[in-house]
């Protein structure tokens, strides 16, 4: 089973959020650049990884894309996997003013 969650803000920047959820969780990210997610942090621990990147991504014509379209007004996004469900993670990603819970997955 892997538990996923969706986090979003309109509130930080993708830096700040690195720096926000580095301090809250204890975690280095190292900053990856893709040609579908356009600038992204990653950070991996025995435990999952997690991820921030910006919603807005590049798209085929030259026009930006979301990569959660479901959520317009999120800037930026943070993306959870972990092995089981991490509550101690979730309530300290819930203590970060402007980050919101937008999405839950178990599969």
């Amino acid at each position: 089973m892997t538990d996923h969650h969706t986090y979003g803000t309109s509130t930080h920047t993708a830096d700040d959020l690195v720096r926000l959820v580095s301090d809250c969780l204890g975690l280095v990210f190292t900053e990856h650049d893709s040609d579908y997610r356009g600038v992204y942090h990653l950070a991996s621990s025995p435990n999952g990884r997690v991820e921030i990147q910006p919603n807005p991504i590049p798209g085929d014509d030259g026009e930006d894309n979301l990569y959660a379209p479901e959520h317009p007004s999120a800037q930026v996004l943070l993306l959870t996997t972990t092995p089981v469900a991490d509550p101690a993670m979730q309530v300290r990603l819930g203590s970060i003013e402007g980050l919101i819970h937008l999405n839950h997955e178990t599969v």
